[in-house]
C-alpha cells in the first residue's frame, strides 16, 4: 500500500482537542447540580418556559458571566505569576456574596483543577492547585480554566467563548429537566445565546479593574433566597 504524503495535510491546532475536552458539558465538575439562582425564579413563576428562560439566561451571560467569571478568567489568563493568580481567586471569592454560589465555585473549581491538571499540566496550574490545597485560595473553575488555557496556548477570545458556552449549555440542560422544556427548545435557546456570548467576549476584553464583580441585585437576592427555598432540585 503506497505511503500517503503528509507534508501538505492541514491539522487542527494542538490545543483544540484538550480545549474541547475541558469545555465538554459532560465534564464531571458538578455543573448539573447548580442553577445559580434560576430555580428561585422558577419557584416564583418568573421562569415558566422557553422564552422566559432565554431572557433570564441572556441577563446571566451579560452580567454575572461577564463581570465575574469571564473577567476572572481573563485576569487569570493574563497573570504573570502564581501570586497574581491567587489574587484573582480571592477577588472572585469575595465578589460571590450568596453563600451557595461561593460554595459552588469552590466545589466546581476543585474538580476543574483536578481535571485540568491531567489535561493541561503545567507549573502555574500546579502552583494554583497547591494554593487551593493549602487554603490560601478558595478555587474557582473560571480561574482554573484561564490558567489551563494559557498553558495550552489557546487564544483568549476562543477560551472565553468556550467557557461561556459551556456555562450556558449546562444551565440549559438543567432548565430542560427543571422547567421542563424540550430538547429542541433547548437548542433554540443555545442558538440564541451565540450573539450574546460574542458580545460578552468583546466586552470582557475591554474591562478594567473597576468593573470587576458588577452584578444585578435581583439575581443576587434570588441566589440568596434559594438557600431557604422549601423544595429544591439544585444545590444553588
Amino acid at each position: 500500500m503506497p505511503n500517503t504524503p503528509t507534508e501538505h495535510v492541514n491539522e487542527p491546532p494542538s490545543y483544540l482537542l484538550p480545549l474541547l475536552q475541558l469545555s465538554d458539558s459532560a465534564l464531571p465538575t458538578g455543573g448539573f447540580s447548580h442553577s445559580f439562582g434560576m430555580e428561585t425564579f422558577l419557584e416564583r413563576g418568573l421562569i415558566d418556559g422557553e422564552a422566559s428562560f432565554a431572557s433570564w439566561l441572556s441577563q446571566f451571560v451579560g452580567i454575572q458571566l461577564t463581570y465575574s467569571d469571564g473577567f476572572a478568567l481573563r485576569l487569570a489568563f493574563e497573570a504573570s505569576s502564581v501570586d497574581d493568580i491567587a489574587r484573582v481567586d480571592r477577588m472572585i471569592a469575595a465578589a460571590a456574596l450568596p453563600r451557595e454560589v461561593r460554595e459552588a465555585g469552590t466545589k466546581m473549581g476543585a474538580r476543574m483543577l483536578a481535571i485540568s491538571g491531567t489535561v493541561a499540566p503545567g507549573a502555574r496550574l500546579a502552583g494554583y492547585a497547591a494554593d487551593v490545597g493549602s487554603g490560601r485560595c478558595a478555587g474557582h473553575p473560571a480561574v482554573a480554566f484561564g490558567v489551563a488555557g494559557r498553558q495550552l496556548g489557546v487564544p483568549l477570545e476562543e477560551l472565553l467563548a468556550s467557557y461561556l458556552f459551556t456555562a450556558v449549555t449546562s444551565l440549559t440542560q438543567n432548565a430542560i429537566r427543571a422547567i421542563p422544556i424540550g430538547q429542541d427548545a433547548g437548542q433554540r435557546v443555545l442558538l440564541g445565546t451565540h450573539p450574546k456570548i460574542m458580545e460578552a467576549v468583546r466586552r470582557i476584553q475591554a474591562l478594567d479593574a473597576d468593573d470587576f464583580g458588577i452584578t444585578a441585585p435581583g439575581l443576587e437576592i434570588a441566589q440568596m433566597r434559594h438557600e431557604r427555598q422549601r423544595v429544591r432540585m439544585f444545590m444553588s
